[in-house]
């Protein structure tokens, strides 16, 4: 498969939060963004069904800061089988009461972070004959130099938005934190060629404030 060159791209934000699967009903947070977390914001800003991102490193730039919050949530969703009977017959329940629904959960999040995206992507087999790498790359550098993005990227949940800075080749890098530690086993990515997406988890480790992503054993 074709590559593109490495990019870089600086996002930040006052909040955020990377669920830990074993605690989804409470949520807290991983230490540090996941590489899905990078993907999905890289996919904000450009996507196609030719291309597939895939993340390098990532700089974490500000010391790990947590903070605890009790929300609002809701706890339902509307049923599936009610909108399949809504649009087979024209008619149905879609309502939902949201103050019957209502659910107040803790939640401990991360608090002023910023961290430097390292990605680079690949070509699929779905690249048609005008799809090159020259035209996505071109495409990506707009789009980030201008802010531009199909929705706005976020940190975990859509309520913690993605402020972004397109990093050119040339420019220099912001210094990653002076600190190191085990991150322990950490979401890498959904794998979805198989009939269900299933998790894939690695050994994160951050060394120096850089986490390096490009030889890491990911287990099922």
């Amino acid at each position: 498969m074709k590559k593109s060159n490495p990019f870089r791209l600086k996002v930040s934000g006052e909040n955020a939060c990377f669920t830990r699967p074993e605690m989804k009903v409470e949520r807290v947070s991983y230490d540090v963004m996941t590489p899905s977390a990078a993907r999905g914001i890289l996919e904000a800003i450009l996507w196609k069904p030719a291309m597939a991102w895939r993340i390098l490193q990532i700089d974490v730039l500000k010391p790990v800061r947590w903070e605890s919050v009790r929300r609002n949530e809701v706890g339902a969703v509307i049923p599936a089988r009610n909108v399949t009977e809504a649009m087979s017959q024209g008619t149905g329940t879609l309502g939902m009461y949201i103050e019957k629904e209502r659910q107040q959960r803790a939640g401990l999040f991360l608090r002023d972070i910023a961290y430097v995206i390292h990605a680079e992507f690949e070509m699929t087999d779905q690249a048609g004959a005008e799809d090159n790498v020259t035209k996505f790359e071109q495409m990506f550098i707009r789009r980030a130099s201008t802010g531009q993005c199909f929705h706005r990227p976020y940190f975990g949940c859509r309520e913690f938005p993605v402020d972004f800075e397109f990093l050119p080749r040339d420019a220099e890098l912001p210094t990653p934190l002076d600190e190191s530690r085990d991150l322990g086993w950490m979401l890498f990515d959904m794998d979805y060629s198989g009939k269900e997406a299933m998790p894939q988890f690695f050994h994160a480790r951050m060394e120096n404030g850089c986490v390096d992503l490009r030889n890491v054993e990911v287990r099922s």
